[in-house]
């Protein structure tokens, strides 16, 4: 089985990096939009012009007023029709994604079963150091929030103390 060149194509660099609003984690401006344009173009999706023409949305609470979020900015949104058709895709890509994988281990498992097990030895130091490292890091963080727990009570007992004291320095009143 040779590799098919649409999935050759998706393992090399290309150097663009898109800037803008991201739909799963794609530029909206400049692939998602021109896609869809594209598609709508030459008859294979159906999208409504004004979705392609202001694919981001002003959202709306229940009641009709403008829905701001919890730092106080208004919340904006990719379009429903923008965002089913990305959707779709996503699907579709990753049901080729896991055709292909599928098709690998049927035509070559042997091939497939020795990659696997070559990654799974060379994974097995990072994972052990990553896993060393993140015990001595919890343990460090426990020993960080005991000390801070026991500051915080010594400084709780020396102002419940400092109340405690009398405020005449000694001197008792007596009544007359």
């Amino acid at each position: 089985m040779e590799t098919p060149s649409y999935i050759k194509s998706l393992l090399i660099p290309n150097g663009k990096k898109p800037t803008g609003r991201r739909v799963w984690s794609i530029d909206l401006e400049t692939v998602w939009l021109p896609f869809l344009t594209a598609t709508n173009t030459m008859g294979d999706t159906h999208i409504a012009p004004d979705a392609l023409g202001a694919p981001l949305r002003l959202n709306y609470n229940q009641d009709g007023s403008v829905k701001f979020s919890k730092s106080g900015r208004p919340v904006i949104a990719v379009s429903k029709e923008i965002a089913q058709n990305v959707r779709l895709v996503r699907e579709n890509f990753v049901a080729g994604l896991q055709d292909y994988a599928n098709a690998v281990v049927t035509e070559n498992p042997d091939g497939y079963k020795a990659m696997v097990e070559m990654a799974g030895k060379a994974g097995e130091p990072i994972l052990v150091t990553d896993r060393r490292n993140l015990d001595k890091a919890m343990l460090e963080r426990m020993e960080e929030a005991i000390a801070e727990a026991e500051a915080n009570a010594e400084a709780h007992d020396k102002t419940e103390a400092d109340t405690d004291k009398p405020k005449s320095k000694g001197k008792v009143a007596v009544p007359a």
